[in-house]
């Protein structure tokens, strides 16, 4: 560990760290540090103030790194048992910040002197603390914490943010894990503010007419009284609806040749010795695809789902087309 110094500078990580490792990431902020502190060396600020100013803002933004340390590394460190970072180390990052906003004012005012001045002072300051991190406190820090406790880091890294442009790799690196298998619970993105709980999942009514609305197939819904309670209202529905079925029986929905076969159908459901019942119809030159569900809450019968699908394509397909092969 008392090489990190070295390992900084050269950038070679691979091997110590993981990519994304919280570690690894304080450690190549240091070398962003670095290279801004140079870049600034070398610009004439009276000659070229505008550069100098950004680069200067892109230096200030060492603000993540100190708070992700005070507010991810040092709790860590102090349970177990190591406080003196939080006190010391914390104190010198005010102390940074106070100078940091001086050069700041200083630009504003477009002082020169004092912006060399104060930037001069800046620049040992954060030398000062890169050392420390680096030859003290990471490498106490990777004795100190378990893995564990560096996987939990992330969120929080997230939320404080990074000194660079684009988020380092995530630490570790997410693992595929398929859908069957995700069992993890996980924070809601989004608010449960008019949204009902599913079996799994959360939906608005909107979200829920839309998914019915998209879905390539008609479906009707017949409830355990044998009235129609819902159809859905898509753009190209197989066989024409109107909202006057709703509340119908589902008798008078159906042609008088085929009405005997339907209620045959709905009589087997309820007595429970059928399940499913399907037909396929050649139906204005499309091959149609009809299915009728019976619902059961703890085996007892709440209604039927009808559905029918124009299949005339899928019917056709042959071999396989891949995901990837999309275009």
């Amino acid at each position: 560990m008392s090489e990190f110094l070295g390992k900084a500078q050269k950038s070679q990580f691979d091997g110590q760290f993981p990519d994304g490792h919280p570690v690894r990431v304080y450690l190549e902020e240091n070398i962003l540090i670095r290279d801004l502190i140079e870049q600034l060396i070398h610009i004439n600020v009276q000659e070229d103030f505008e550069n100098f100013e950004k680069v200067f803002m892109k230096l200030s933004s060492v603000e993540k790194h100190f708070a992700r340390k005070e507010n991810q590394l040092f709790p860590y460190l102090e349970k177990y048992g190591w406080t003196s970072p939080s006190q010391g180390m914390w104190s010198f990052h005010d102390q940074i910040r106070e100078n940091i906003k001086l050069v700041k004012i200083a630009l504003e005012n477009k002082d020169i002197i004092d912006i060399c001045n104060i930037f001069q002072t800046v620049t040992v300051e954060l030398e000062q603390i890169m050392q420390v991190e680096e030859k003290r406190l990471l490498p106490r820090a990777m004795e100190l914490l378990s893995v564990d406790d560096w996987k939990e880091f992330r969120e929080g890294d997230t939320e404080i943010g990074w000194m660079f442009d684009n988020p380092p790799t995530s630490y570790p690196e997410p693992e595929y894990i398929h859908p069957k298998d995700d069992t993890k619970k996980r924070k809601l993105p989004f608010t449960l503010e008019d949204k009902t709980h599913f079996d799994e999942g959360y939906l608005t009514p909107q979200q829920v007419n839309n998914i019915f609305k998209y879905l390539p197939v008609d479906i009707t819904y017949t409830d355990e009284n044998d009235r129609v309670v819902f159809y859905n209202r898509g753009d190209e529905r197989i066989f024409p609806r109107s909202a006057g079925i709703i509340g119908r029986e589902v008798k008078f929905c159906h042609p008088p040749k085929s009405v005997g076969q339907v209620l045959r159908i709905l009589s087997e459901f309820k007595k429970g010795t059928r399940d499913v019942a399907e037909f396929w119809i050649q139906f204005k030159e499309k091959f149609i695809h009809i299915r009728y569900f019976a619902v059961r809450e703890d085996g007892v019968y709440k209604g039927v789902i009808e559905m029918s699908q124009d299949v005339t394509e899928i019917k056709i397909l042959e071999g396989q087309k891949r995901l990837l092969e999309w275009d």
